[in-house]
């Protein structure tokens, strides 16, 4: 059945994103919400104004703690576990994030930098980040949900065979069948069953994900499927997979295209070297426009709302009058992005099929 093989399907891909994002996450972004820049804070010892900034990019960056607000120029925020291995015979530590006290100070001998955990010293040479930071701890959640989700559509079906779908299963049936028949079939051929998995893993895994990135508090929030790092791996899945099922057609099109003049393959391979350079451009685009698109829409939110802190510094008439319309557009923008959220994953997901069905063409 199709609802089994995507569990394989979809618990391999999370294993793989996961140890991914612990490997790559968090040398990819830096957080500048746990960083707060200890030389300027003992230049400045004042109390600084709002920050538009760092209040965003501590938002759609990744971090080793999970911020929720700022109450008298404190962070409130929820430590996730540090999990460090050090290659000069310390072996791991384990401990909270809560001991960096944001940034601030150092613990066994290691402390935040940029978001990075390096020696006091400074040094990173031998040190292996494995944390627990926000963007895995929200993977997770994600994945906990997506399981509980689909176990409930599973034992539904068991339950009520026969019958017409009701509940969650009502909900989740009609995009089965939508990515199905409009996705896998159209763009992939008779043979579409077998990739029928992946297509609906990397679905609804990316489209909950974008989802709870627009929960403004925990534990959605985190920008998921805006880190290139998870983004990456995704891409590299379709890569992976489109390389494994080419056939001899594929190939042959790529380095010796039929009608395609003599002096455009030799003696310099010029269609050859433009083909070969579209095939790593796939998934260098099916890459950056999912990690794009979301992130400019948490940007563009984060930026409305910070519009208020902005003029009511200035004026409090200013930030009353001008939190009308950030709130206004801030919810329009919000609404548009649960709607980007399903394109995203429909887009992702139909070129992923397409370059399938690309790999497995036959010769005409």
């Amino acid at each position: 059945m199709i609802l089994d093989k995507f569990w394989k399907s979809f618990s391999s891909l999370l294993t793989v994103v996961l140890l991914s994002v612990f490997l790559f996450g968090t040398t990819t972004l830096k957080a500048n919400d746990e960083s707060h820049g200890n030389e300027a804070q003992s230049e400045h010892s004042e109390k600084k104004g709002f920050n538009a900034g760092e209040m965003i990019f501590g938002h759609v960056l990744d971090a080793h703690s999970w911020h929720i607000a700022d109450y008298n120029g404190h962070a409130i925020s929820i430590p996730l576990p540090i999990i460090i291995y050090d290659t000069d015979g310390s072996g791991f530590h384990f401990f909270m994030s809560s001991k960096f006290e944001h940034g601030h100070a150092d613990f066994d001998g290691y402390k935040l930098l940029d978001n990075h955990i390096v020696r006091v010293d400074e040094s990173t040479e031998g040190v292996f980040d494995f944390s627990i930071t926000k963007i895995v701890f929200a993977l997770i959640f994600g994945a906990i949900l997506i399981f509980l989700l689909f176990i409930s559509v599973a034992k539904a079906y068991a339950k009520n065979k026969g019958k017409a779908p009701s509940g969650v299963q009502g909900f989740i049936e009609p995009i089965i069948l939508f990515v199905r028949d409009d996705v896998a079939k159209p763009a992939i051929g008779h043979k579409y069953e077998k990739y029928m998995p992946f297509l609906l893993s990397i679905f609804f895994f990316i489209l909950i994900n974008n989802l709870l990135g627009l929960v403004p508090f925990f534990p959605g929030g985190a920008n998921v499927t805006g880190n290139i790092a998870v983004t990456m791996v995704l891409a590299l899945f379709t890569f992976a997979i489109t390389t494994i099922s080419s056939n001899k057609n594929y190939w042959v099109h790529i380095f010796n295209m039929p009608g395609v003049p003599w002096w455009l393959k030799l003696p310099i391979p010029l269609m050859p070297l433009v083909e070969i350079l579209g095939v790593l451009t796939k998934p260098f685009v099916l890459m950056v426009r999912l990690f794009a698109n979301i992130t400019a829409g948490h940007i563009v939110i984060l930026g409305f709302m910070s519009m208020i802190f902005i003029f009511g510094e200035m004026s409090g008439v200013a930030g009353y009058g001008v939190s009308i319309l950030s709130v206004v557009f801030s919810v329009f923008i919000s609404v548009l992005e649960i709607l980007v959220a399903f394109i995203q994953a429909y887009v992702f997901t139909l070129l992923s099929a397409m370059y399938f069905g690309m790999a497995m063409e036959e010769e005409h």
